[in-house]
């Protein structure tokens, strides 16, 4: 799903074109952390970049398009960590998520489909959805290994 860029990033990619993509570079964890060669980003500004212009690719591949240059991330699980905060559910970025249909995969992890895409709840929240199950989807227990229409560390 195309979410808007920066201005900076569209006028930087226009500019130079033809710069080769980068991979082994970012990654994502299975808490919505942002990590740098295995490192978390503790830099609020730098997080909300890759955050304001992360996005996924036509073969479902995730990437940061920093300036010119499309940083591939490898997922630790999904491309989206969900956050519960009050009654609703917030993507790792911090943009609201609606949820069509809940999950329980093989390890116990809840997975999401929604209109943003795929998620998976951060495990610190599980008991906070559980008490407030009344107004989220209910969680079903399925097999769910390549519904979610994305690729977890696209190769080069």
């Amino acid at each position: 799903m195309a979410r808007a860029m920066d201005d900076a990033v569209l006028r930087s990619m226009a500019k130079w074109p033809d710069v080769p993509d980068v991979y082994g570079w970012l990654s994502l964890d299975r808490r919505g952390n942002f990590l740098i060669r295995n490192e978390k980003i503790g830099n609020r500004a730098l997080r909300d970049f890759i955050c304001r212009n992360y996005q996924a690719d036509a073969r479902g591949c995730w990437y940061f398009q920093n300036g010119p240059q499309r940083v591939f991330v490898a997922l630790a699980y999904t491309p989206l960590v969900l956050h519960l905060d009050g009654e609703a559910l917030f993507d790792h970025c911090g943009r609201p998520f609606g949820t069509g249909e809940a999950f329980l995969d093989e390890e116990g992890s809840v997975l999401m489909a929604g209109k943003s895409g795929a998620g998976l709840l951060d495990d610190r929240d599980l008991a906070g959805y559980a008490d407030r199950a009344e107004g989220l989807p209910g969680i079903a227990r399925a097999s769910v290994a390549g519904r979610f229409g994305f690729v977890q560390n696209p190769a080069p």
